[in-house]
């Protein structure tokens, strides 16, 4: 799955999407899109992710309590 960086503008593609779904987690591990070369895993804050189109992820994802 690739999401945006809010502040570099840079496509990550998502390694671990099971920590994308979980509200309980408030990082993601994937990879900055960017030139030719792979670059390595790294942690990424989930308040900094969008999808490309522009939406925020879907509050389930990034707030524990989304049912109250």
């Amino acid at each position: 799955m690739l999401l945006k960086d809010k502040e570099s503008d840079n496509l990550v593609k998502i390694t671990q999407p099971e920590e994308l779904y979980s509200p309980a987690q408030n990082t993601v591990t994937g990879r900055t899109q960017a030139g030719q070369e792979e670059q390595s895993d790294r942690a990424f804050q989930k308040q900094n992710l969008i999808f490309p189109s522009g939406e925020s992820l879907p509050r389930c994802w990034v707030d524990a309590e989304y049912r109250q």
